[in-house]
């Protein structure tokens, strides 16, 4: 029998249970397994390995190589950095994904290690570089610019000399006639044809240099034989450039040329991709304050004390060390000395904080918010944030693009334009027409093909809707998600800090108003969220209505009744503290107070009335937590501390239910705590008690029917988010699930969840009318190209018409303006 979980394949331990010779380490897998065993072509037997088509067998001897890889934007770019980094000597697995710019390679060591990896997929317009290098993305950037500010530079050159030169030839008319006729007479001199190759050397720069992503995208496109549009950008621009220089030689003695067409095609897709990519990174600068819970170092213990702070990579099974106040835990491990309270919310989602005393097991990456911890390290010195991290990546990683609409239709307009432009050619040649206007009236066709509002249909259209996102709170990280969620068939929401705010108060209260107030004040003096709740709804010295923060006491609403001690003298009230793991003593204004569980209660001796401990048993069955507060020896009242729903939480899943889609709630607190969550009409499943490596699991099994969205906040969630077909972070949530999810919600507005829907509508709506103004263009002037009847100067003036449509289209707003 295994050794690990069925469902999520983690170590069992000792809350680990059975069902039908099955094994799970909690009973949150349990439930998750057997409500989702009966989904279609998944097999429970099989274990997770069956679930994760993405994930595969490791050789002993290799070692995973997370890179971040910029320049690819398509599934053709997949492809091909797959194949190329396949060929290296030594690896043995290779996984690209242009949504996430990711790459993750299996390799052995000895004979490609990561730096051969870098430079194998460095080329060709790609650049490869480590996971963590802050400098990667920042070159990158720059290098586009560069290039565009390159191409901006010589492109304007070009345009002079059209305008004051070559377009008054060609437009009779506009100009004094005396001006176009010198100009006709020095146009066609034996000398102008060096004006001609230093105009075309110019565009030549445009087209290499600026150009230079789009060729490579051709290239890779051509090379995989997946057409997309850069293949047609790079034709159209290509031939335009080579049309024009070939006139220069073999046409008439003063040639019609179209290096202005190369131009404008080159810089208008550049300038569009490029604002494009600089909308994303507006919005995800949006995103710079959220938090990060991995540590980098751990402070060794020693008999004598504290000692040196090491790298966490340099830990071993076995060593000791110490973790104060306020501080992570760096690694897994078991308390040796020393007691406290630890928030494990960023890896288990558990939003009450949890007692450690020495034997008990504490997870890396939680946070120690009170007390002090001698921890052992665990075996194999690691991080459960650090294991939740390379699965992200792993996810990530393997997360392939789905091809845009406009790469889509490309696969069919490129055969069709190459196979017009060859039976064109042909055509002519047999009704007897020289070699030489053959070509021309070949590359003429390419030249109308030109697709300047095609290539801007989907960019101007995304970043407009990346755009307006944003300005609703909306981070867009992934523009495929206008595509994707036109179909979605299952929403599922985190609890904690999704449909919770995830912060303690005090919910209700049994007792008297004078006794909450000496709690208040021992709470006062520990950094515990439950203390701090309790504090803030009971702090002396508050005027204001909401001094006990709304909390019903016996029918009421009640104020503080010390109201009229400022901060030093409810300080000075207090002679005596003590702090417990589940609670708090002291000695305010001359009598003892004891605050804390009914635990705690029980092993100081002291007594709690029926009704009060009625009242505990029933706030612990609905998820809450209970405090009871008590002097003489005896409990007199009892506060009841919860997580707090988001106001909005109902409507917002209502809302997503009435898109006909399932709802189900995913969480890694108790059935308790979920509870309420079960009565909502729109909910058709809660999943509760379920750790994070089962909540990727459980997405998947949900997604095995269909597309998947995962709405959550934490560090437990990125699994989940990144599993998700599409994930939603909420901007209050961690770096880790951010980074996870395909959209962040800055303003932790649950409303704005139908808004991600309603733009994703409305944006995918756009693109499509902008790509069907391009192919009216191309409908018409294709045509009329084959059969000779129009020109290529003609046919850019209609480029430019068709792209000037699909500009102001994309500047619409896509939906009404914010009440």
């Amino acid at each position: 029998m295994t050794d690990t979980c069925t469902l999520c394949d983690l170590p069992l331990a000792e809350t680990a249970v059975q069902s039908n010779g099955d094994q799970f380490c909690c009973r949150g897998c349990l439930h998750v397994h057997e409500t989702l065993a009966e989904r279609e072509d998944v097999s429970v037997d099989d274990g997770p390995e069956a679930l994760e088509s993405d994930e595969r067998e490791v050789p002993e001897d290799h070692e995973t190589t997370f890179l971040r890889v910029d320049g690819m934007h398509c599934a053709t770019c997949e492809t091909f950095i797959e194949a190329r980094a396949g060929e290296q000597s030594g690896v043995s697995g290779v996984d690209a994904s242009y949504i996430t710019d990711t790459a993750r390679i299996d390799h052995d060591p000895e004979q490609t290690d990561e730096a051969d990896l870098r430079d194998d997929l460095t080329g060709l317009g790609y650049r490869a570089y480590a996971k963590d290098d802050p400098k990667g993305e920042r070159q990158s950037r720059d290098r586009v610019l560069v290039r565009l500010i390159v191409g901006v530079v010589f492109g304007m050159m070009v345009m002079m000399n059209y305008i004051a030169i070559i377009y008054p030839t060609y437009f009779d008319g506009l100009f004094p006639d005396a001006y176009a006729e010198f100009l006709g007479e020095m146009l066609a001199s034996t000398s102008a044809q060096y004006f001609y190759l230093v105009v075309g050397l110019m565009a030549a720069i445009v087209l290499l240099f600026t150009g230079g992503p789009i060729l490579k995208g051709a290239y890779v496109s051509a090379r995989t034989r997946q057409p997309n549009m850069d293949l047609l950008v790079a034709i159209a621009a290509t031939s335009a450039w080579v049309y024009s220089t070939l006139a220069i030689f073999v046409g008439e003695a003063q040639p019609h040329v179209y290096y202005d067409v190369t131009v404008a095609v080159v810089l208008v897709v550049t300038a569009g991709s490029y604002y494009e990519n600089g909308i994303k990174r507006k919005a995800t600068d949006r995103l710079a304050d959220l938090t990060e819970a991995q540590v980098e170092t751990a402070r060794r213990h020693t008999p004598e004390g504290a000692g040196e702070e090491v790298p966490v990579g340099e830990l071993t099974a076995g060593e000791q060390l110490l973790v104060r106040e306020g501080e992570r835990v760096p690694v897994d491990g078991t308390v040796t000395e020393g007691e406290g309270t630890v928030d494990e919310a960023v890896v288990t989602g558990e939003s009450l904080p949890v007692p450690k005393r020495a034997g008990e097991q504490v997870v890396g990456g939680s946070l120690l918010q009170e007390g002090s911890l001698v921890v052992t390290v665990g075996e194999g010195a690691t991080s459960s944030v650090g294991r939740i991290t390379d699965m992200v990546w792993n996810l990530q990683s393997g997360t392939h693009g789905i091809q845009q609409l406009a790469d889509r239709l490309a696969t069919v307009f490129v055969p069709l334009v190459l196979a017009l432009a060859v039976t064109v050619g042909v055509g002519n040649l047999l009704l007897g027409a020289s070699v030489a206007s053959t070509m021309l009236l070949a590359l003429t066709v390419l030249i109308v093909s030109c697709p300047c509002a095609l290539g801007l249909a989907t960019p101007l259209a995304i970043a407009s809707s990346v755009r307006e996102a944003l300005e609703r709170g909306i981070v867009v990280f992934d523009e495929t998600i206008f595509e994707r969620l036109r179909d979605v068939d299952a929403v599922v929401f985190d609890k904690t800090g999704t449909l919770t705010t995830g912060e303690m108060r005090v919910q209700r209260a049994e007792g008297p108003e004078r006794l909450f107030e000496r709690a208040a004040l021992l709470e006062a003096r520990t950094a515990h969220p439950i203390a701090a709740a309790v504090a803030d709804a009971y702090a002396p010295g508050d005027e204001s209505d909401e001094g006990n923060g709304g909390v019903a006491t016996d029918g009421g609403v009640a104020t503080a009744s010390g109201a009229d001690a400022g901060p030093g003298e409810a300080e000075s009230r207090v002679t005596g503290f003590e702090s417990h793991a589940t609670g708090v003593e002291g000695v305010v204004d001359g009598e003892r107070v004891l605050v804390g569980s009914p635990d705690l209660f029980a092993e100081a001796g002291w007594t709690v009335p029926e009704e009060l401990a009625a009242g505990a048993e029933e706030a612990t069955a609905g998820g809450d937590v209970p405090v009871l507060v008590g002097t003489g020896g005896q409990a007199g009242g009892l506060l009841v501390v919860g997580d707090e729903p988001r106001e909005n939480w109902a409507a917002a899943v209502t809302a997503v239910g009435d898109r006909d889609v399932e709802v189900a709630v995913l969480t890694g607190d108790d059935e308790r705590a979920a509870a309420q969550f079960r009565d909502h009409d729109a909910v058709d499943e809660v999943f509760a008690g379920v750790p994070p490596e089962a909540k990727a699991e459980t997405v998947a099994r949900l997604g095995d029917d269909g597309t998947t969205v995962m709405v959550g906040d934490g560090t437990n969630d990125a699994p989940a988010l990144a599993r998700a077909d599409l994930g939603i972070a909420l901007g209050g949530g961690t770096a880790l699930a951010a980074d996870a999810a395909d959209v962040a919600v800055v303003t932790d507005d649950l409303g704005s969840l139908e808004t991600v829907f309603s733009l994703a509508e409305a944006a995918n709506g756009r693109v499509r009318q902008n790509i069907g103004w391009a192919f009216l263009y191309n409908g018409v002037a294709l045509p009329l190209a084959a059969v000779n009847a129009i020109n290529p100067l003609f046919a850019a003036l209609a480029m430019g018409a068709s792209s000037l449509i699909v500009v102001t289209n994309s500047s619409r707003p896509l939906l009404g303006s914010e009440e």
